[in-house]
């Protein structure tokens, strides 16, 4: 499952990326293994999604997003 499976409101956790090259500028914003991530919403056409990491709103593309492997966390 990668963030772009997500529905607004969805926490998750990283677990690693669909690459062997992940961008290093999501590197930089936090988006590592073991972070939780929160999609907050998607723009009506579906990019960038707006995801809320460690305290602060990170706008992502849609193609950047689909490399980040996630579980899905489960809340009751």
């Amino acid at each position: 499952m990668t963030i772009v499976d997500l529905k607004p409101g969805d926490r998750a956790i990283v677990t690693g990326w669909a690459t062997d090259d992940p961008p290093g500028r999501l590197l930089e914003f936090g988006l590592l293994p073991g972070t939780t991530v929160e999609l907050v919403r998607s723009a009506p056409l579906g990019d960038p999604f707006d995801i809320k990491v460690r305290g602060f709103h990170l706008s992502i593309r849609k193609s950047e997003a689909s490399l980040v492997l996630v579980e899905k966390r489960v809340t009751s």
